[in-house]
């Protein structure tokens, strides 16, 4: 396991929720995951229970029911990072708005990583099993638009010698 642990608040589908550390990456095995609580403890919890894990800034919210503070869960128009635009429904019938990368690891067996659409706040990214999903819909694909090709006029233009050969 990597030496480098992430600060998470993992939400259950029972509305209850745990707080400790995780590695950035390769933390879910066979359905599995081993989460070290604030107390030193290592718990081990079911992809199944799990509604989704938030890479967070801070622990002290200072919010009881949401110390996630996931507060926007949708985009309020097109987003501005590239990737593909999701929309998630989960078990429970809420629904979730992210961008993912586009590349082949939304198709992992175990879950993938979405940013929110509010960046900024507590929440800088989140892990969601697939055991939570309904449906996955994906809105857009966005990408980094390609760079103007010169006309033919301008690829004639040859560049100026500026220290022409000296003649002797």
């Amino acid at each position: 396991m990597a030496t480098s642990r992430k600060k998470v608040v993992i939400r259950k589908f029972t509305r209850d929720w745990v707080a400790g550390y995780l590695p950035a990456d390769g933390f879910a095995r066979q359905g599995k995951i081993e989460l070290l609580d604030l107390c030193g403890k290592v718990l081990t919890l079911q992809n199944e229970e799990l509604k989704w894990i938030c890479f967070v800034r801070d622990f002290n919210s200072g919010e009881v029911n949401n110390p996630e503070r996931l507060l926007r869960k949708n985009f309020a128009g097109r987003p501005r990072g590239e990737g593909l635009w999701l929309r998630l429904q989960f078990q429970d019938g809420e629904i979730l708005e992210g961008l993912a990368e586009n590349n082949l690891t939304l198709l992992g067996e175990d879950g993938f990583f979405l940013t929110p659409p509010d960046i900024r706040g507590n929440t800088q990214r989140i892990w969601i099993p697939r055991s939570a999903l309904i449906t996955l819909e994906v809105l857009a694909v966005i990408g980094v638009s390609a760079k103007k090709r010169p006309s033919s006029a301008e690829e004639k233009v040859e560049q100026e010698t500026l220290f022409p050969l000296a003649r002797n």
